[in-house]
């Protein structure tokens, strides 16, 4: 019997009494309550004081070129195989590729500056505009500045941050030159909020991608998700046919100055011809043949040019991509965030926080003792 019960005690100290633990939490229920009810009043605050926030989601299929094996190569890794080809060399523009585009700063600056309407605004304001003139700090934001923040707040009034000095950039020859983007505080901390509110995912086994915007009002999200949308399909567009486009313009460019070079001709071999009715001189016939041998020429020329820019324009139609859209952009009804979630979080939270306080201060005796028994151990 000895024996048996030596062998049951271990286990019992290591079991948990569930029934010990709901008798803990009884006794200590006012503290539970307390912490419960205190964190109920924070959640209610913080979802009346909370900014609403609408979604907008658009989902696209990019259709692609199947001309070459580089765009054959680009569908087959969108949906999610290899074909083993190199697409290095090819026109095509993997969907993969989209994201970079969304996230470049350029992008997010013609976001940035892209008039919406909002409820406060009698007209359509840009976001950076809105949030400088517009925004009003809200309660929630304030409390958490002068409480949690309130050591950030501290240091600044103590280093007394120096006014934004403007980046001096040098001058670039040349008005085509490249030059390097400038970004402001005020900027750069709003680009990276529209990283947060603006964002694509690309379904590779399914083939479509899907562009996701948040906003602070119904209207103003769906402007900035169509925005988003049209902005996308341009970048893509320019990024696709930008070989074709340089192409288009050089031939363009010929195109115009043959096309006058031979209207010059013409106009000379009219002049000559009339000139010639009144009197017929060997000279006047050479000079007659003359005209007509280079209008001839630049007529040609010109016949040939006409036939190569149809073909460039051609060339970049074909070459232009298409994002059919599949679920278009609709203005949102309902906001995404919700304050009974928000309040019943809060309230959850308090509750565990209180229960673990309780039991905490249930276990503490047993957590001495257990620190105590070596004590006298090493004492003895």
């Amino acid at each position: 019997m000895e024996e048996n019960l030596n062998y049951n005690n271990p286990e019992e100290e290591e079991g948990i009494d569930i029934m010990a633990l709901v008798r803990q939490l009884w006794d200590g229920k006012k503290t539970v309550i307390i912490w419960t009810v205190v964190f109920m009043v924070l959640g209610l605050v913080a979802a009346l004081t909370m900014k609403r926030q609408y979604s907008v989601s658009t989902v696209m299929v990019p259709q692609m070129n199947s001309r070459s094996n580089s765009s054959l190569s680009s569908l087959a890794s969108l949906a999610g195989f290899d074909l083993g080809m190199n697409t290095s060399g090819g026109g095509d523009l993997s969907p993969l590729v989209y994201p970079q585009i969304v996230g470049s700063v350029p992008y997010r600056l013609e976001l940035l500056y892209t008039p919406l309407h909002y409820e406060k605004a009698d007209t359509a304001v840009s976001m950076y505009t809105y949030a400088k003139e517009y925004t009003k700090p809200t309660v929630m934001g304030t409390i958490l500045k002068y409480t949690i923040g309130l050591p950030g707040v501290i240091l600044g009034a103590i280093r007394k941050e120096k006014p934004e000095e403007e980046i001096p950039v040098a001058a670039a020859e040349g008005d085509d030159a490249l030059k390097p983007i400038v970004l402001s505080k005020d900027e750069a901390r709003m680009l990276k909020v529209i990283g947060q509110n603006v964002s694509l995912n690309v379904d590779k086994k399914e083939g479509y991608i899907t562009l996701t915007v948040n906003g602070s009002e119904p209207v103003q999200t769906a402007e900035l998700a169509l925005k988003a949308q049209q902005l996308l399909q341009s970048e893509v567009t320019r990024f696709r046919t930008e070989k074709a486009q340089n192409q288009l313009d050089y031939i363009q460019a010929r195109y115009n100055e043959i096309k006058a070079e031979a209207e010059r001709y013409q106009s000379a071999l009219a002049t000559v011809r009339d000139r010639s009715q009144e009197m017929t001189t060997t000279r006047s016939r050479i000079e007659q043949e003359r005209l007509q041998s280079k209008y001839n020429v630049a007529n040609s020329i010109y016949a040939e040019m006409a036939k190569q820019l149809e073909q460039a324009k051609m060339q970049v139609k074909r070459d232009t991509p298409v994002l059919t859209v599949i679920q278009p952009v609709t203005v949102p009804r309902q906001p995404a965030n919700s304050r009974a979630k928000k309040l019943v979080i809060w309230t959850f939270l308090g509750f565990v926080i209180g229960c673990g306080i309780v039991l905490v201060k249930g276990y503490m005796p047993k957590i001495k003792e257990m620190f105590a028994a070596p004590k006298e151990e090493a004492s003895e």
